[in-house]
């Protein structure tokens, strides 16, 4: 088939949860708190911690290494790997470029820097590029170890994160299998989100004495800012991209928002007007929010408890610092 006549598909995901489970039980005490409180506040009851020496590479080619065996195909086949993460240590080089070369290719790969809509960004571009015939097959990853960015000592952000890999393979189909993409962002809320320090204020001077060695770029966040961001302001584009793909709602076979906090998936439920019988995934209260992950973590596991069926159609939407977003209906693998 000519690429101008293609469509794209996920074709295979995959995930990684890291072994170790933290309770909220495990983290009140320094913040001075209740499991009760966070259950109240966010929905969440644990989450996944990775080992120290555990890195994002190290959980995306796990996750990696399912989504090639549910897609059928090998790392061989790929044409383009994009990570998406905001918390691969190193400003450079990017993760994908090592993610591939340990899965045995040496397809293009690059980083997006999309925070929790990471993974909805690396569909969407890599749906363009297998429609438009620049690559048969694209890995998608979103992975994150924001273990290693929190402050567990902030009452406002040191329950919220988790750790995970989720991925997709998308692969060119003969009907469309990802619809019309609604993204965009607001730079004028970049501050509601965010690390506190840019890494250029932790260097140390040669002329000055040391640094103190606590002081680290954790991320911070107003949380009712974006509470109210993500409430009033996503359902629409979440409507949008059902309008965009030509059904309704009642055509929705699952819901799967990125997992940042249950309320705010309650409320954009009741927004979009979302029949009762489609599953909404809720995998934050025992995987936390897990930025770019929490998406294709969430599909992963609806997908392996039959809660959302194979070949059904899921409205996804990712929403984070930037602020950015994206959204998009796609038929499940």
């Amino acid at each position: 088939m000519p690429p101008a006549m293609r469509h794209s598909r996920i074709s295979g995901v995959g995930a990684y949860r890291p072994k170790r489970v933290v309770p909220n039980s495990e983290l009140v005490e320094r913040i001075n708190s209740s499991d009760e409180w966070i259950r109240e506040r966010s929905g969440i009851m644990s989450r996944h911690v990775a080992e120290p020496d555990e890195s994002v590479i190290d959980m995306a080619e796990a996750a990696a290494r399912d989504a090639l065996d549910h897609a059928g195909i090998t790392a061989e086949d790929l044409g383009f790997v994009l990570m998406a993460t905001v918390t691969h240590p190193y400003q450079t080089p990017a993760a994908a470029p090592e993610l591939a070369s340990r899965l045995g290719s040496t397809a293009p790969a690059m980083d997006i820097s999309a925070a929790c809509a990471g993974y909805c960004y690396a569909v969407a571009v890599a749906s363009d590029m297998v429609r438009a015939g620049s690559a048969d097959h694209v890995l998608v990853i979103g992975v994150e170890k924001l273990s290693d960015f929190t402050d567990y000592d902030d009452r406002s952000t040191a329950f919220i994160f988790g750790d995970g890999a989720g991925a997709a393979v998308i692969s060119p189909s003969d009907t469309p299998g990802i619809g019309p993409t609604v993204w965009g962002s607001d730079g004028t809320q970049r501050d509601v989100i965010s690390q506190v320090q840019p890494w250029t204020q932790l260097r140390q001077p040669w002329s000055e004495p040391t640094n103190d060695p606590r002081l680290w770029p954790a991320i911070g966040m107003a949380g009712q800012s974006v509470f109210r961001w993500a409430v009033w302001g996503m359902a629409p584009i979440a409507q949008q991209a059902i309008d965009r793909a030509g059904i309704t709602a009642d055509d929705l076979d699952a819901f799967i928002p990125h997992q940042a906090n249950v309320r705010i998936i309650d409320a954009m439920v009741k927004q979009l007007k979302l029949p009762a019988d489609v599953p909404v995934a809720r995998d934050i209260a025992t995987t936390a929010n897990t930025s770019a992950a929490s998406i294709p973590l969430a599909t992963t596991r609806m997908l392996a408890d039959g809660e959302a069926p194979s070949g059904g159609l899921a409205l996804q939407i990712g929403f984070g610092a930037g602020l950015v977003y994206a959204a998009q209906v796609v038929v499940l693998p």
